[in-house]
């Protein structure tokens, strides 16, 4: 028998109990909950506390989100945004993962460029988008660019940190027992840093984002971010919170794919 103190007969500790499972169905409701609450706070603020035209009110902006779906306008632009922050994640991940990989495998190369990779990951990025304007112009080729820059630096220090983090131990053990290179890459590396490299990935979606809409800000004709500098100039501040609107909810629904995709790859771990 175990006495209160959760200690077992003979002075052995009983072991820890797991804890219960949360409950989904609550948490889904505290978020909703959460979610009405701002708005709801949000409209009462708008009017008796602040002028509507700082912050519009929730009714104006689904009242613009509406006119923007009817008439194709958001369908058009977020189109553009969304293909153009995909392109500049894919291109970005891809350029970090294999640089990451390469250079965390390779310690004389590591050494080699570590300056000079520093060097361009202390650039503000934003600094970056008069010169991708002046390379590629005011096309979606610029805002892939801007998008895959931030990427990029995101992906590879994960990688880097996974495949650096890497326990000497294990890799020995498979030298061990007859594996060579591939299969220290595929049995040992690549899965211990698949979760570093899957984190790179889900921080970096709404940055790929950030970096799109930014671009789109400077300079462009179509996409949110061209939305939101339109509806500024125009003083529509119901027009800038639609944007806002769009720009989080993709943020939400692109980072909960990510977080699937993660509990799919890594279902190995606890």
């Amino acid at each position: 028998m175990s006495d209160p103190a959760g200690t077992l007969e003979g002075g052995e500790s009983a072991p820890p109990q797991a804890d219960a499972p949360v409950n989904a169905w609550l948490i889904r409701g505290g978020q909703l909950a959460v979610g009405v609450a701002i708005i709801g706070a949000w409209h009462l603020a708008s009017g008796p506390l602040v002028d509507p035209f700082f912050i519009s009110a929730p009714g104006d902006v689904a009242a613009k989100l509406v006119k923007w779906t009817g008439d194709g306008t958001l369908a058009l632009h977020a189109g553009y945004t969304l293909r153009a922050m995909a392109l500049g994640f894919l291109l970005g991940a891809t350029l970090g993962f294999a640089s990451g990989f390469v250079l965390g495998r390779n310690d004389t190369l590591a050494r080699i460029f570590d300056p000079y990779i520093t060097a361009v990951y202390c650039l503000p990025k934003i600094a970056l988008a008069p010169l991708f304007l002046l390379w590629f112009g005011i096309g979606i080729e610029s805002k892939i660019a801007m998008a895959a820059a931030i990427v990029f630096f995101l992906v590879f220090l994960n990688t880097f940190a996974g495949v650096r983090a890497v326990e000497r131990l294990h890799l020995d053990a498979v030298r061990i027992m007859g594996g060579g290179t591939f299969a220290q890459l595929r049995y040992v590396v690549v899965p211990s840093a698949a979760a570093w490299v899957l984190t790179g990935l889900k921080v970096s979606v709404p940055y790929a984002l950030i970096g799109a809409v930014v671009s789109e800000l400077i300079s462009s004709n179509r996409g949110i971010g061209f939305l939101i500098g339109q509806a500024s100039g125009l003083f529509d501040t119901a027009g800038v919170f639609a944007g806002l609107t769009v720009l989080a909810l993709a943020g939400v629904v692109l980072n909960g794919a990510l977080k699937a995709l993660e509990r799919r790859l890594l279902r190995w771990r606890a």
